[in-house]
């Protein structure tokens, strides 16, 4: 197992109020769910972040309205409100604990030692050593698969030669992302001939461009338009609500194209006109899924891996660029798409997760 990297926050019980705790859901649990109640603390950036923090949401309520179960829910809008948050769900007697994103690992995983009778789940990103046990499961994906198949189709699009990805931290769940999307680059060149560089990120070194914010788009604003500036017409952030910044630009520019990340950000997102696909996450499904095994007891401390292969990962249609794709780019991507599901290709990351 990875050993799962810390992100140093310094947290005062004392001092922190709750943030936007809330609770719902019937009494009324179902068959095998009666009385189960399953909860949910969001990253930073909060519920209607078109992304990562709204798929778990969407995940907990299809669980609600299919399952029965009640829930509860603590917002949170910076790291200091994690640890505060994931107690407070523990003092509303939640069964389920469910932290949302790499940054609440510390919180979810000192809870779970400290509570071993409650299930916990922690969404991108493994326990430590120090804290995985059998109330704990992650819940993790395998994204360079389908960032691959972004990178192919951004430099099959682009027309200066140059595209480019930068992330909101360089955590695990994020430069999974640009690995991929770099290898997919790669493999482009080498089918077609041709040189395209990416901007943002080099993969042997695991170095690059970052904002240091999941929150502050107009950090993505201010990367974007320097990577435009270089050339680079196709960007793919992968930084959660500050990749809207750099998407902003890209819809003033008029020919730069977006490549949205975890939802299909031609739905999700106001900026569908300039978003070419999106690499998408299953975390919806993951969530629901979760809550469904340990409501009926079937509660696995075995990670869930999502890949090509089990539907935990997709690339989003082209939408409105469908018509604007080079002649067979659509079927090459569906070549290659299968390709990786049945293991004749394997994209690799120093952080993509063991398939068991």
């Amino acid at each position: 197992m990875k050993k799962m990297f810390k992100i140093a926050a310094v947290i005062s019980i004392a001092g922190l109020s709750l943030a936007g705790c809330s609770s719902s859901g019937s009494d009324d649990g179902g068959d095998d769910a009666e009385g189960y109640k399953a909860c949910l603390v969001s990253d930073a950036g909060g519920w209607d972040d078109k992304s990562f923090n709204e798929s778990a949401k969407d995940g907990l309520d299809k669980a609600v309205a299919d399952l029965s179960v009640k829930d509860a829910t603590a917002e949170s809008k910076d790291a200091t409100d994690f640890e505060a948050n994931v107690q407070s769900m523990v003092d509303q007697d939640c069964d389920l604990i469910i932290g949302v994103g790499f940054s609440l690992g510390d919180a979810i995983g000192k809870a779970a030692v400290e509570n071993p009778d409650i299930k916990f789940a922690l969404i991108d990103s493994e326990f430590s050593e120090d804290t995985a046990g059998d109330n704990t499961k992650a819940l993790v994906f395998n994204t360079q698969e389908s960032a691959y198949l972004a990178g192919y189709a951004a430099a099959a699009m682009s027309k200066t030669g140059k595209v480019g990805t930068f992330g909101g931290m360089n955590i695990p769940s994020v430069s999974i992302f640009m690995d991929g999307f770099v290898d997919g680059v790669a493999k482009y060149n080498e089918d077609e001939g041709k040189n395209v560089e990416v901007l943002g990120w080099d993969k042997d070194k695991q170095e690059g461009q970052f904002a240091d914010t999941f929150d502050d788009q107009q950090v993505g604003t201010q990367i974007a338009e320097s990577m435009i500036q270089q050339g680079a017409d196709v960007i793919m952030p992968v930084a959660g609500p500050v990749g809207f910044g750099a998407a902003a630009v890209a819809r003033e520019n008029g020919e730069v194209m977006i490549i949205g990340v975890d939802t299909d950000w031609f739905v999700s997102s106001e900026y569908g006109d300039v978003t070419l696909t999106s690499v998408q996450k299953s975390i919806e499904n993951a969530v629901y899924d979760t809550i469904e095994a340990a409501s009926k007891g079937n509660f696995s401390n075995e990670n869930y891996v999502g890949t090509m292969a089990n539907g935990g990962l997709d690339l989003a249609p082209f939408h409105d660029f469908e018509s604007k794709l080079p002649e067979g780019l659509a079927d090459k991507i569906a070549e290659l798409k299968g390709q990786i599901a049945d293991g004749t290709i394997t994209v690799d990351s120093p952080s993509a997760f063991p398939v068991k």
